[in-house]
């Protein structure tokens, strides 16, 4: 696949960026070479290899899963202008 001119107008146009033409020349060969790339990506053989997350094989730390209320709400609420028993106290806004 290769990338003319317009083509690249057209894809800053649709990002909104404004590009000259002498800088969409350039872009048309930094284009062109990353599309050459992704192209050879496609012609290595990949069968039979496991999707990994990560290129070292490591496990995650697990931590007990326990539902608290984490125990800050007096240092939530501390800067709110009202609070009561721990909540946010707001003015009515619907009548």
């Amino acid at each position: 696949m290769s990338v003319d001119k317009q083509t690249v107008k057209r894809v800053a146009h649709l990002a909104r960026i404004a590009v000259s033409d002498d800088e969409a020349e350039a872009l048309k060969g930094d284009l062109n070479a990353i599309l050459g790339f992704v192209e050879q990506l496609n012609e290595v053989d990949v069968e039979g290899v496991e999707p990994m997350t990560s290129a070292v094989e490591a496990e995650m730390r697990m931590r007990e899963d326990v539902v608290t209320d984490g125990g800050k709400t007096a240092d939530i609420v501390h800067n709110a202008p009202s609070t009561r028993d721990g909540y946010f106290l707001v003015p009515k806004v619907v009548e």
